[in-house]
């Protein structure tokens, strides 16, 4: 039986920002149960709804060294869908209304979380074969366990994965507070370890010890070892290219079923599809305040409203798409800029242009539910779950080829009849709009071709199931099995 333990700072259902939450509170169900014993490790914020942590079962508490000060390390634990969490408290650091503070406050509120996930191991009498640690809020686990634990026997043979789910964010402050928060000395704060541009690197520190290196999806394993999208790692992640590999996330098949969801006023699935999803863009026309019209292309953004999202190519030609036989719904928060713009379209073309600019789950089920399209056109996206939903439901992606989007979505070939959606390469308006209209010309022009798309694309699996095999091929070659 090997033993794994991911540690994150989210994890679903007990607290979430962000995909990686989703991430962490998937794939421990999805191991096989008789070869991977797989546990949890998270802190235990105020914030977390009373009834997980009316269940949350006392263990014991110690005091541990941060540096230059003792610091009270409380245990919880709990079982929650066959899994085995443990719950790290300290009301100093984990008091906030919010899970992160922002900087500098979550450095020592994750070096101290880093370092309690080691120090609380042989107290629960858990020897982990691994630790996979999810971005840069545990980088310092690969780094303490390489520092002080490696003198102690329990902690021999441990070792460490490091997954990226957006490089974007990485821990950096100055070198100096850094040093004083962590202890570490002077011999890790080199430009081969955690040195990086005079300040230090959480994530970096954790790439640099970590035993293997993980990231949401293979193209993007390869975008991050170039400038552009290497936020100033790229050298490294060259450097360990052999290290690294990229393994897509997935999505909960169960929550997003258009057989079942009950967010969806008609069901369907990828026998019926054809008469019974048109009855939802029916519903949500009407609910919007559309025009109502059974034939129309209905194109569906979901999305935080940024730049990374790719909005300032939609910005550009939205004029121009306002002038095409479609409809537009929008759901999102984010750039004031990108809010108004959709505000103003809305208003403009009230039949045409739905924009929710707030964020609402029963209403994002809705879209991908009756939706004929979604776009997705990102500047990097490294996994993107967006687009594996609307797959799921019939509702053809309109993407960007980078990242998880490349992977995940197949451009459609009219002369091979192959493809489960349409995709451009370039980070251009123009070829945006030019893909967007082909993808229109084909729903009305070629409708036998578009049902066909629309059935490739529900045969897609981007279940957890297919992620976690991969991620268990990667355990064993790190053992040794």
């Amino acid at each position: 039986m090997k033993q794994i333990l991911f540690a994150a700072s989210e994890c679903v259902p007990f607290i979430k920002t962000g995909g990686l939450a989703d991430v962490v509170g998937s794939l421990p169900k999805c191991y096989q149960k008789e070869y991977f014993d797989c546990r949890v490790i998270l802190p235990k914020y105020k914030v977390i709804p009373e009834k997980y942590t009316s269940q949350m079962q006392y263990v014991t508490n110690f005091y541990m060294d941060l540096n230059w000060r003792q610091q009270y390390v409380g245990i919880f634990r709990m079982e929650w869908e066959g899994v085995t969490y443990y719950f790290i408290d300290n009301e100093e650091h984990f008091s906030g209304d919010q899970i992160y503070a922002g900087m500098p406050w979550d450095l020592e509120k994750f070096a101290f979380f880093s370092k309690a996930v080691l120090s609380v191991l042989p107290i629960i009498n858990f020897h982990p074969d691994i630790i996979h640690c999810h971005d840069w809020q545990t980088g310092l686990v690969p780094v303490y366990l390489h520092e002080r634990f490696q003198g102690n026997e329990f902690f021999h043979g441990i070792k460490s994965v490091m997954t990226i789910h957006n490089l974007k964010f990485q821990g950096i402050w100055d070198k100096d507070t850094i040093k004083s928060i962590t202890g570490l000395s002077d011999y890790y704060f080199t430009s081969d370890k955690l040195e990086f541009n005079k300040d230090a690197n959480y994530l970096k520190g954790g790439l640099v010890f970590a035993d293997a290196i993980t990231t949401v999806s293979k193209t993007y394993a390869e975008e991050i070892k170039m400038p552009f999208y290497g936020e100033g790692l790229d050298g490294l992640m060259r450097a360990r290219t052999h290290d690294l590999r990229g393994i897509v996330n997935g999505i909960d098949y169960d929550e997003y079923n258009p057989e079942t969801d009950p967010l969806i006023p008609h069901h369907f699935n990828s026998k019926n599809w054809r008469k019974e999803k048109v009855k939802n863009k029916l519903a949500l026309q009407k609910e919007l305040g559309l025009e109502e019209d059974p034939k129309v292309m209905m194109i569906g953004v979901v999305s935080r409203l940024t730049d990374q999202k790719g909005f300032d190519l939609i910005a550009y030609m939205m004029e121009e798409l306002c002038q095409d036989t479609i409809q537009l719904v929008v759901l999102g928060t984010g750039d004031p800029k990108y809010e108004n713009m959709f505000r103003h379209f809305a208003w403009k073309y009230d039949k045409k242009v739905s924009a929710s600019i707030f964020y609402a789950n029963d209403l994002s089920h809705k879209i991908y539910g009756s939706c004929d399209a979604f776009l997705m056109p990102s500047l990097f996206e490294p996994c993107g779950l967006s687009q594996l939903m609307s797959l799921r439901y019939g509702t053809v992606p309109i993407v960007r080829e980078t990242g998880g989007l490349r992977d995940t979505v197949q451009p459609f070939n009219e002369y091979e009849n192959t493809g489960t959606g349409f995709s451009f390469a370039n980070y251009n308006a123009h070829e945006m709009l030019g893909t967007i209209r082909y993808a229109e010309r084909v729903y009305y022009d070629k409708k036998r071709q578009w049902n066909k798309i629309v059935d490739r694309a529900m045969e897609q699996d981007f279940s957890w199931g297919a992620s976690a095999l991969q991620y268990q091929e990667l355990y064993d070659w790190l053992i040794g099995y």
